[in-house]
């Protein structure tokens, strides 16, 4: 097979470019696997994608480098295919507009993959006819406002599948968004084996990480950490990403006096590193999917203390095995989990080993497979369908039906042999 990922900025670190590279490098030992980026701002790539893979980009933003779509006009134009409620959007324009359209007219791909809802609008609407169209919702549902429902609704029946990170976000979408026709499938995030050993929980850090944005609730872990610092005022956090929330965020961290213990480290990857030098990981998201930061996490040895919403951090943590699960948005909960796990090694020691057991399932050559599996199924029922109708077209000629001759139909039923 012959799969196209469409992304947003593949020379970033951010997790839907992390579980996209791992996702790309695996399925690459056996098909034909490119990553086209939307958008382009540097030279390489932050993240090692291996020889296998193929790396292009549609709209070139360098400051370096040339001047030609830094300076096209339509870039000061606003984006029309491309939805206005989703986040990020101002960074697409008619620019971008144009060239996913071009690049979607032409590809040559099997199967053709939008890695955030925006572009899998575009994969869903202007793909031409023959690859299978596919979304990946890096997200969830229920954290998509109004309005980008509406905009999803309009264009992800034409998909031909629709994965998803957990079970439960499946069942949302299956219930919400009206897919006659649509594999919804869920697929954890691909995270390779670190290169580094298993945390050993001696140092006193928790780590947490991710886009700083409301949806990730890092205010509740901050005022969380505060009930920690008053018990134990030797563990620091360390939170990693960047986002619109970080001058909120940091202003509460001045306001609860916690400059010396909790920390904005900014984007960084890859992360298995910062995650080695840590104790415990945490995530107070509401209305996420456990995502590739948790994953990463457990890969590292770590166990876990997340937040209990309904989409799906309940699908990767085992509650008292691999970590805990607390109600969303309550610090108390928090602060209380944080400082069992804190307060007794021997817990943080099993659990963690636990989680580490437990994270082979998000090894890529795994999620692979199945991402292949359902690629491959998919391809070869459009193939009988279309086998099927021709054979149906061909004997409708052979009875004086569609083909105007004996001779069309016989050519007909012969192409039909080669399929």
């Amino acid at each position: 097979m012959h799969i196209s990922f469409l992304i947003h900025h593949a020379y970033g670190t951010g997790e839907t470019v992390r579980a996209t590279f791992g996702l790309a490098k695996a399925l690459a030992t056996r098909h034909d696997v490119e990553i086209v980026s939307v958008l382009r701002r540097r030279d390489t790539p932050a993240l090692d994608l291996g020889p296998r893979v193929a790396l292009r980009h549609l709209v070139d933003l360098r400051e370096h480098g040339p001047t030609g779509d830094r300076m096209d006009p339509a870039r000061g134009r606003p984006a029309r295919v491309f939805p206005a409620a989703e986040p990020g959007s101002a960074q697409y324009s008619e620019l971008t507009d144009r060239r996913i359209a071009e690049h979607l007219r032409r590809t040559e791909a099997d199967v053709v993959v939008g890695t955030r809802p925006g572009l899998t609008v575009h994969v869903a609407r202007q793909t031409r006819r023959g690859p299978l169209r596919v979304g990946q919702e890096p997200h969830c549902l229920a954290a998509h406002g109004r309005e980008l429902r509406l905009a999803l609704r309009g264009a992800y029946p034409r998909l031909d599948a629709l994965v998803t990170a957990t079970e439960a976000d499946a069942r949302a979408h299956l219930r919400l968004m009206r897919l006659p026709g649509v594999r919804v499938a869920a697929v954890p995030r691909a995270v390779p084996a670190p290169r580094l050993a298993p945390a050993d929980g001696t140092g006193r850090w928790v780590v947490a990480a991710g886009p700083l944005t409301r949806a990730r609730r890092y205010d509740v872990l901050v005022r969380a950490f505060a009930a920690v610092v008053a018990e134990r005022p030797d563990w620091r956090l360390r939170i990693y990403g960047g986002g619109p929330e970080k001058p909120a965020l940091r202003t509460l961290i001045d306001e609860l006096g916690l400059y010396n213990h909790v920390f904005l480290m900014g984007p960084a990857g890859p992360l298995e590193s910062e995650w080695a030098k840590g104790a415990v990981a945490v995530d107070p998201a509401c209305r996420e999917p456990a995502g590739t930061a948790l994953a990463e996490a457990m890969r590292c040895g770590l166990p876990v203390v997340a937040t209990d919403s309904p989409y799906g951090p309940g699908e990767l943590v085992e509650d008292g095995v691999t970590g805990r699960l607390v109600p969303a948005g309550h610090p108390a909960a928090l602060g209380t989990a944080l400082l069992e796990l804190i307060g007794d090694d021997a817990a943080r020691t099993v659990l963690g080993a636990a989680a580490l057991a437990s994270s082979t399932r998000f090894d890529p050559a795994e999620v692979a497979g199945r991402h292949a599996a359902l690629f491959g199924e998919l391809l070869d029922r459009r193939r009988g369908s279309g086998l099927r109708g021709s054979l149906h077209r061909a004997r409708g000629a052979l009875i004086g039906g569609a083909y105007a001759t004996k001779d069309a139909a016989r050519a007909a039923v012969r192409g039909v042999r080669t399929v």
